[in-house]
């Protein structure tokens, strides 16, 4: 375990307000509003500023080093003055907006243009050569449900443990703390890729950890008839972050937006320990030999050794048209690495996946539009989440094969404002991984170090309670 917290004197944060430019939100049509705007809406804006009476300081802004965004210029960022606290820059831009401008406060230690004062740090370095222990994910025996990170780690006799992936925080979106994005736990597929994004696969009880881009391929068939799986143990038609064929408004990943599919066959499992989605459709029971036990409305619960079909759509009537009690539906699942090397799940493998990448073969490698975290064409999105410093959870492997846990606070949690993903990702480089990812972070980020945390989470509230959660576990006695 290393702690730390890296200070910059020369760094002079303030609070700001800054006048954002109107935008047009790409899938939605609806206007939005961006950090940064064009040059020649900088200038405008500028210039009806000082006409108000304000005085503006207009900065340009370059693209971060992203492996798919565009090079030079982003745009261009219009601020007005310097105040000593967010309750002065708020009743500055409430000034701002009643001369007719969008304005907002904001903290210029955020900034990835200017240097942070504070940066809480915590790093686990775990080496398979010689730790006896395992590490494994956990969704702590049930996939539709939330724990923090430390609960999970103090029931768990856990040595270290961090939050892990994407998941659901709101009702709205199907049921909190469902994946969203790829999870597999004591070599269970519980939940499903968006698209092809990065994942922590944790072999042999993490023995041989790895990072890669992982797709899943879920496909049920019913004698000669198949039809294409698209959920593991979510609701039927809502589908968090997006990346899957047939997903409107897109069909790529697209970080912290729910997509509808009109036609959608979803599985439940022994490990959602929820009441089942209700609602039109069809729900198909299967026993342990993967026989029907009965076709009907959509409710209920997973009963022991059964699993449930659900289809909304065309796929409710594919169930209807194919499922009859006593006959058989049998469900394969194929995981691949994005270059197409099938994984293998044994019983003491575990995965995690989140978005993006942030290092690949030793360098700063950020895909951050192929894996849905900024969009070029829409600068409304993702701007804070990617570009501005979080409080981030970051996971990595070396040239050495030992596993690397990181996570930074942000927000001014503790006083620390955190990493941009460009940050983070040279900070996992300067650890000297070859292969690293962004976890879940924001106020889900947490480490416990023997079931106790350490870290400072960003939510007012506290621990923020997680869906799953890497776990480092001490060997078993005897």
């Amino acid at each position: 375990m290393r702690t730390g917290t890296i200070t910059d004197p020369a760094a002079a944060p303030s609070w700001t307000v800054t006048v954002q430019a109107p935008v047009t939100a790409r899938f939605t049509g609806a206007q939005a509003w961006a950090t940064v705007g064009t040059p020649a809406w900088a200038a405008e804006t500028a210039d009806r500023l000082r006409a108000a009476g304000f005085e503006p300081v207009t900065t340009p802004i370059a693209w971060p080093g992203y492996a798919d965004t565009p090079r030079g210029l982003m745009g261009v960022r219009v601020r007005v003055g310097s105040h000593p606290s967010q309750d002065a820059a708020k009743a500055a831009a409430a000034k701002i907006v009643a001369a007719g401008f969008h304005a907002v406060a904001e903290w210029t230690g955020y900034d990835a243009d200017q240097p942070a004062d504070v940066e809480n740090l915590h790093v686990a370095i775990i080496d398979p050569r010689v730790f006896r222990g395992t590490v494994r994910a956990t969704h702590d025996g049930n996939v539709a449900q939330r724990e923090t990170t430390s609960s999970v780690a103090a029931k768990l006799g856990s040595l270290v443990g961090v939050n892990g992936g994407f998941f659901l925080t709101s009702s709205a979106d199907g049921v909190q703390g469902t994946m969203a994005g790829a999870g597999a736990y004591g070599g269970e597929l519980t939940s499903m890729a968006s698209g092809a994004r990065a994942a922590l696969i944790l072999k042999d009880g993490g023995r041989h950890p790895r990072i890669a881009d992982l797709t899943t391929t879920v496909t049920a068939r019913a004698g000669r008839a198949a039809y294409a799986v698209q959920g593991l143990n979510r609701t039927p038609g809502l589908l968090r972050n997006c990346g899957r064929p047939g997903a409107a408004p897109t069909s790529e990943p697209r970080q912290d937006l729910t997509c509808t599919l009109a036609d959608d066959l979803v599985r439940f499992t022994g490990a959602y320990g929820h009441d089942l989605p209700s609602g039109p459709g069809t729900q198909v029971v299967l026993d342990a030999k993967d026989r029907v036990v009965s076709v009907g409305a959509r409710g209920g619960a997973v009963a022991p050794a059964q699993t449930v079909l659900q289809g909304v759509g065309a796929a409710g009537g594919w169930l209807t048209a194919h499922a009859e009690p006593g006959k058989r539906i049998t469900v394969t699942e194929v995981v691949r690495e994005a270059g197409g090397r099938r994984v293998e799940l044994g019983p003491d493998d575990s995965v995690v996946s989140a978005a993006p990448t942030l290092v690949e073969d030793g360098r700063v490698h950020i895909d951050a539009v192929a894996e849905g975290t900024v969009d070029p064409a829409d600068l409304s999105f993702g701007f804070a989440w990617a570009n501005n410093r979080q409080p981030r959870t970051m996971a990595g492997v070396d040239g050495r094969g030992r596993l690397l846990l990181a996570t930074v606070d942000g927000r001014l949690s503790g006083g620390s404002e955190g990493f941009t993903l460009a940050e983070g990702a040279a900070f996992m480089r300067s650890l000297g991984a070859v292969r690293a990812i962004n976890l879940d972070g924001g106020g889900s980020t947490a480490m416990a170090v023997n079931g106790a945390l350490v870290n400072h989470p960003s939510d007012a509230t506290g621990e923020r309670p997680v869906g799953d959660t890497v776990q480092v576990l001490p060997p078993r006695a005897g």
